[in-house]
């Protein structure tokens, strides 16, 4: 009982002694512990300085090296160029007792067309040939001409703005074969053949091109020359196309204005015009002259085409009241490239 008191002292006093100490450790504690503004701290730190450490920078030096380059093997062209080559048919027959009436006939169209452009700015150079003809065979009156031209025009021009270009043409027309006036039963007389007429046209002036399917010229300084090489035609033609009887040049000085179309109007119809103007200097208003020329084509596949294509013409020189002709015929036609 004794050992058993003692021990429960010894215990006591231990564990008093135990919490007094850490009792005044943790006032130590509070007593070093101190509040300390960190804004303060931060303006009082001293950053180390930028490269501190010497850095050794070597001199980038760049050695030119030639590679050898092999150019594609072609050739560029200022040149386009298109081809067009029509021919249409048209035939109709008769038994010789149809009631109806008509007479057999057999007709053919050939159509050339030849176009080509040289464009490296400024310059701009154009050539252009259409060479038309046609024939029909009517039962008992033989072969007669349908049409017959020969148009031949070059315009060199070179660039004023984006749209305006200053230029120079000549042009070049007439017809291939005789041409004849019928008034049956009298024989057919002659009115022309080639070179009877034949005109020849120097214009200079300025261009407005405003896309690339119109064209509008307009040539203030403007010579023209109409030829007839035949002396004898003027018996069958009284006004002899303007040239007087026994000569066979007229000149003439003028204002001319030329406007084309050349535009598809749908995928597969394409119509082509051309519209001339020709006002004489030296001539009354009257003698003023218009000529349209007009092709539409509508094509059916790659070779097979229904073609339209009509004239209008009037010019005192040549009749005194207005000309035209049309014709519709289906054919074959050929455009390259």
């Amino acid at each position: 009982m004794v050992i058993k008191g003692v021990s429960g002292l010894i215990c006591s006093i231990l564990l008093l002694s135990g919490l007094s100490a850490l009792a005044q450790k943790t006032d130590t504690v509070k007593r070093d512990s101190v509040k300390t503004d960190t804004t303060l701290l931060n303006k009082l730190r001293i950053e180390p300085g930028k490269n501190a450490l010497p850095v050794r920078v070597r001199q980038l030096q760049i050695t030119p090296i030639t590679i050898p380059v092999t150019l594609p093997d072609y050739h560029f062209s200022y040149w386009h160029k298109w081809t067009v080559f029509n021919v249409n048919f048209n035939q109709s027959g008769f038994t010789k007792n149809w009631t109806g009436g008509g007479v057999s006939n057999l007709a053919l169209n050939v159509n050339y067309d030849f176009k080509a452009e040289y464009n490296k700015s400024p310059l701009d150079y154009t050539t252009e040939v259409n060479l038309l003809y046609g024939t029909s065979e009517i039962k008992g009156e033989g072969l007669r001409k349908t049409n017959d031209r020969i148009f031949y025009d070059n315009k060199l021009a070179t660039q004023l703005s984006k749209h305006w270009l200053f230029f120079g043409s000549l042009t070049f027309e007439s017809q291939f074969d005789n041409g004849y006036t019928y008034q049956d039963p009298l024989p057919a007389l002659l009115i022309s053949k080639f070179m009877s007429p034949g005109y020849l046209t120097e214009s200079a002036g300025v261009e407005y091109r405003p896309n690339k399917w119109f064209d509008l010229r307009l040539g203030a300084a403007t010579a023209r020359q109409t030829f007839v090489l035949d002396t004898t035609i003027y018996k069958n033609q009284v006004d002899n196309y303007g040239v007087t009887q026994d000569h066979t040049l007229f000149n003439q000085i003028a204002f001319q204005g030329v406007a084309t179309v050349d535009k598809d109007l749908m995928p597969n119809v394409h119509i082509t015009a051309r519209y001339a103007l020709f006002i004489p200097y030296t001539q009354s208003l009257a003698y003023i002259s218009h000529r349209i020329d007009a092709t539409l084509t509508a094509k059916v596949n790659k070779l097979i085409a229904v073609t339209v294509n009509g004239s209008f013409l009037y010019d005192k020189n040549t009749a005194p009241q207005a000309q035209g002709t049309e014709g519709m015929g289906l054919g074959m036609i050929y455009k390259f490239p």
